[in-house]
Formats: C-alpha cells, sequence, structure tokens
C-alpha cells in the first residue's frame, strides 16, 4: 500500500478520488474498474484517467499554459463527458452507424497535413508517440468523435430545413454586418436552463452567470472558469471554439461580435434556454472572394459485370476511340454505349465541376488531358472511363460560398 500511496504523491495524472477506488493486484500493477455504469455500458477507470491526462497534457502544452481547476472538480467534468458520450456511442451502435478504418486514416491525415511544419500519414504515429501519446488509443478516440460527429448529423443536422427565405435574409445580413469581413479566434462559456425552467430557477441561472463574468472582470482566467463551469463540448479545451470565417460564426453570436474587439468578453446574454459569455481571443480580415479552377467533361463508362469482364470492358472502349478517331460524336457514342445513368442520355456530359468532385483516378486522369482530347481507357472503382475535356474556367464561387456558409451557420445556431 506504500507503493500506491507513493505512486499518488508523485503523480499529477492520480486524483484522490481515484486513488482511492483503484486496486492492486499482487504484483502491484493496477486492476481496471468501473468509473460508472451507464445503461447497458461501462465508463472504465481507466479512461477517465487517460482523458484527465490528455486534459492536462493539453493545457500544459499551450503557449500559456491554462490554469486548471481543482482535481476534484475536473474529474467530476470529465466523467460528466464520458458519460454522455457513452450515452450516444450506445445509441450510434443501435441504429448501425459505423466509422471505417479509411475513413480514420482520412481524418489523421488532414491532422497531419494542419501541422506546422506538415506530418506525412506514415510519420503520425513517431509524432504522437514523441508526445507520450499512444498511437492505438488516439485511433480509438479519433474512432469516437467521427462517430458522434455523425449521430449528430442524423439527429440534429438532418431534421433541419433551412429555407430560401433564410439563406436570402443570411446572406444580405453577411453583406452589411462587420462581422461577416472578419475571422475570428473565439472561446465560449455556455450554461443551459433545465427544462420548464421557473422562475426561480432562470434567477438562480442569472446570479450564476453574472458572478463568473465578475471573476472575469476581476481577473479570473477566462480558460479556468470554461473548464470549471461551462457546459459546452469543448469545455475541457478552455471553451476554445477555434477559428472560424465570420460567415461560419452562429448566429446567435452576431450581434454581440459587432461591438467587439481582441481581447474583449462580452457581458452574460440569454438564447433561447441558454446564457452565453464570448471572448475574442483573436481576429483578422477575412479572406478576399473566392475562384476555383473548374472543368467542363465528358466521359463513357463500361461496366464489368457476369458477362463483361474487365478486358472485354476495355476493347470496348478502344473501339469506341477508333470511331471517334475516324470522325463519329463523342456524345452520340455515349449515349449508346455509356453504363452511367446520368450522363448517358446527355452524351456524357459531366458538366462543370471543380477539384474535389470526382474520385483521385478519375480527377487525374482530368487534370493531364489538353483541351479537346480524349483520354485512353482507365479504370476506376465504378468501372472503365475514356473522358474528354471540353472546356476550362476559372470560376467566381464566392456566392456560392455565401449560401453554402449560411446554411451552415444557420444549422449550427
Amino acid at each position: 500500500m506504500s507503493k500506491f500511496k507513493n505512486l499518488c504523491a508523485v503523480s499529477a495524472l492520480c486524483f484522490a478520488p481515484l486513488c482511492v477506488a483503484d486496486e492492486l493486484s499482487e504484483t502491484g500493477d493496477f486492476l481496471d474498474g468501473v468509473a460508472a455504469v451507464v445503461n447497458e455500458g461501462v465508463v472504465l477507470k481507466s479512461k477517465l484517467r487517460s482523458q484527465i491526462a490528455s486534459i492536462i497534457r493539453q493545457a500544459e502544452a499551450q503557449p500559456e499554459p491554462i490554469p486548471l481547476p481543482p482535481a476534484d472538480v475536473l474529474q467530476e467534468q470529465i466523467l460528466e463527458r464520458l458519460i454522455v458520450a457513452e450515452v450516444q456511442l450506445q445509441r450510434a451502435q443501435r441504429i448501425g452507424l459505423r466509422v471505417s478504418d479509411q475513413m480514420i486514416n482520412q481524418a489523421i491525415s488532414r491532422i497531419g497535413a494542419q501541422q506546422n511544419p506538415p506530418v506525412a500519414f506514415e510519420d503520425m504515429p513517431r509524432m504522437l508517440a514523441a508526445d507520450g501519446i499512444d498511437y492505438a488509443e488516439f485511433r480509438e478516440q479519433l474512432r469516437e468523435e467521427l462517430t458522434l460527429d455523425q449521430l449528430r448529423n442524423i439527429d440534429v443536422g438532418q431534421r433541419i430545413q433551412v429555407s430560401p427565405r433564410e439563406i436570402r435574409q443570411c446572406i444580405i445580413d453577411l453583406e452589411i454586418n462587420v462581422v461577416a469581413n472578419s475571422d475570428y479566434n473565439l472561446s465560449h462559456i455556455i450554461l443551459s436552463l433545465p427544462e420548464g425552467a421557473s422562475a426561480s430557477d432562470i434567477a438562480a441561472m442569472e446570479t450564476r452567470v453574472d458572478e463568473i463574468y465578475r471573476l472575469i472582470q476581476d481577473g479570473a482566467d477566462f480558460r479556468e472558469m470554461a473548464i470549471r463551469h461551462s457546459e459546452g463540448q469543448t469545455a475541457l479545451q478552455g471553451g476554445s471554439l477555434g477559428w472560424m470565417a465570420g460567415e461560419q460564426v452562429p448566429s446567435l453570436f452576431t450581434d454581440v461580435l459587432a461591438t467587439m474587439g481582441q481581447g474583449d468578453v462580452s457581458e452574460p446574454f440569454r438564447w433561447s434556454n441558454s446564457y452565453h459569455i464570448v471572448k475574442v481571443d483573436e481576429m483578422r480580415s477575412a479572406v478576399a472572394p473566392s475562384t476555383i479552377n473548374q472543368t467542363k467533361a465528358r466521359h463513357i463508362l463500361v461496366t464489368p459485370n457476369e458477362i463483361i469482364d474487365d478486358a472485354t470492358a476495355r476493347q470496348k472502349l478502344n473501339d469506341a476511340l477508333a470511331r471517334i478517331d475516324e470522325g463519329e460524336e463523342f456524345g452520340e457514342i455515349a449515349k449508346i454505349l455509356s453504363d452511367d445513368p446520368g450522363t448517358a442520355n446527355d452524351g456524357g456530359d459531366l458538366g462543370w465541376v471543380s477539384p474535389g468532385t470526382f474520385v483521385d483516378e478519375f480527377q487525374a486522369v482530368l487534370d493531364s488531358l489538353a483541351l479537346g482530347e480524349t483520354s485512353e481507357p482507365f479504370q476506376t472503382q465504378f468501372g472503365w472511363h475514356v473522358a474528354q475535356v471540353m472546356e476550362r474556367r476559372v470560376y467566381d464561387n464566392t456566392e456560392e460560398l455565401k449560401e453554402r456558409n449560411c446554411i451552415g451557420r444557420i444549422r449550427q445556431s
């Protein structure tokens, strides 16, 4: 038992309530245990310890380390989050949500690309190990986060219908609102009222949020207040929402941010059944209007099946190329030969498309072709193709981005 006490004394990751509840084997190793029972599942103490370690590591890695609340408060915050996540993961499992290894690999690649300098996918395990992070645990945590994102999209996002009128009004607001012309790095504290809150509940909540604001005004660290009090998803990251374009700022923040500058903290304000305090950590001018390179192309697709194998599919396309070389019109052959139901009747016309629309193999072929040039037969996951580039252009997609950002902003709010 003395070894156990010494371990608690020297470890920043060993919190008193956990130390009391943990057990040791005869060899002195930790035995895992249950921190909470959640419906038909559990939250393990090992996972709770791991999350506590991760939060401490993130706090200490900041340029200005985030002051953390007392151990018992931090432990309670993290345990509550793990319980909520377990409830959601159980629902995801019941409705059959799955995150593939390929999706995880893509997410890790994106994380690596965002590093400074960028880190290749194959180098990520080494980089994580240097920070004391187990790669297998990192992948599993990422799998859970992606699963929860999918669940939120299904349970919330897909039920929200955004009307054309809302989009038009949002675009007008963006064009006249100073917020739309800036990018923001924000932090946020949110406190929610209970369902059917009484007048006394509301009064108590207003007193509580006013006290938090007063402490911040008196010099308390905003990040510590967020960790201690906020009920938001980023509470344990000091309430940080990260950088977002002005068009993507949730509408509940728009009026508040219009009069704020860098370093400002808003007075508490109510939105629906919650109270909010927002801090502008940083702000900068937004990016100028956007343009993208687009290609107008067409293709002929032959899909192998029980009758047509790969060799036969490729030969059919070679025969089509010979007919095109002899002067037959590409579109007329596509109408007869192509197995793509979406484009065959239009002569294989794919319309104007932006980068990222097609799978990598198809995009690579389009990028390699000159205007009017027809490719040799090539294969993708959909079958065998020949493609032809008809036109190229630089397209101003600023208005489309505004509309897309407005849809996302309305859904988020």
